[in-house]
């Protein structure tokens, strides 16, 4: 298959957001090949032209590009350097875009890891949702190698809405990333203790939303994630556990730093509780159905 540009690329973790841009690849014209440990994301892969490796070091064999879009850190580092580990099976001088959320002293270690066996490493978090990723709209808060950048542009224009190049060293995308994941998972907690607070004084939470998305309280993170609420729909776009882990990194930042964080550590404890109450791979949205329960109310979906 002739490929966009002439280069060969691999999209390790085909979830949500990485099948979304698995496919904008595609469709860009871009030879792509896929892993993922989950046999029927592959097949759906497949299904859409993709070709699939059997692990990460057979899908990235001589690929330029290497996108890992896993969950955390500890993923990252399994799939790009263990036994079959990508890095080393990709094309000498390629790039790796790293897109996970971390911590940034872990994408800095996975930099010096890469460059170490000849590779480029562009420490490059992705920020807007499944919806973004399939249409080729993320912001990508990118740093890393001059060069790394240089190979892998064509990859980067064809996924990238925004596109922010933030330095030539590896950890200052992941801290802007962290900035936003502070605000992020502050809002969603926010949004579902509010939604929930005019619940319990017996208001109309659809006319809520509507008054409240037209006035001066209202978030992105109000607007996109209490319409599941209304809907009673907690089907995982953004699960609870990903604001665990993120909220997790900041308050350990800010441990580290000796900065308080109390906001986001309130934030933290309200996805802990949702989680400990079973609904940690649900919605994230699912901070509003722990609140009811612990106030006796019931949301659309929870009745009876």
């Amino acid at each position: 298959m002739n490929s966009k540009f002439g280069l060969k690329v691999c999209v390790i973790g085909l979830g949500s957001m990485g099948m979304g841009m698995a496919s904008t690849l595609l469709h860009g014209g871009f030879d792509v090949v896929g892993f993922d440990v989950s046999a029927e994301a592959m097949a759906r892969f497949a299904a859409l032209g993709g070709r699939i490796g059997t692990s990460p070091a057979a899908a990235a064999a001589a690929v330029d590009v290497v996108l890992c879009v896993v969950v955390n850190a500890a993923q990252t580092a399994t799939v790009l350097f263990g036994t079959d580990g990508a890095v080393a099976a990709m094309a000498k001088a390629g790039t790796v875009l790293s897109c996970a959320t971390m911590a940034p002293a872990a994408a800095r270690d996975f930099a010096t890891r890469a460059q170490a066996l000849g590779r480029h490493y562009v420490d490059a978090p992705i920020s807007g949702g499944a919806v973004r990723a399939a249409a080729g709209e993320l912001t990508i808060m990118a740093s890393g190698e001059a060069a790394g950048f240089a190979l892998a542009q064509p990859v980067l224009d064809c996924i990238a809405g925004k596109l922010y190049r933030l330095g030539d060293k590896a950890g200052i995308g992941a801290a802007f990333k962290i900035v936003n994941q502070h605000l992020a998972g502050v809002h969603i907690a926010a949004a579902c203790e509010a939604i929930t607070f005019a619940k319990a004084m017996d208001l109309d939470i659809v006319k809520v939303y509507e008054v409240i998305t037209g006035s001066a309280g209202n978030s992105w993170m109000f607007e996109n994630r209490v319409p599941h609420i209304l809907d009673g729909d907690y089907a995982p776009r953004s699960a609870v556990n990903i604001f665990t882990k993120d909220l997790g990194i900041v308050t350990d930042i800010g441990r580290d730093l000796k900065f308080p964080t109390p906001i986001a550590s309130m934030a933290l404890q309200m996805f802990v509780m949702t989680a400990a109450a079973g609904m940690g791979q649900d919605d994230d949205a699912s901070v509003a159905r722990m609140i009811a329960g612990l106030a006796g109310l019931d949301l659309p979906g929870m009745e009876g």
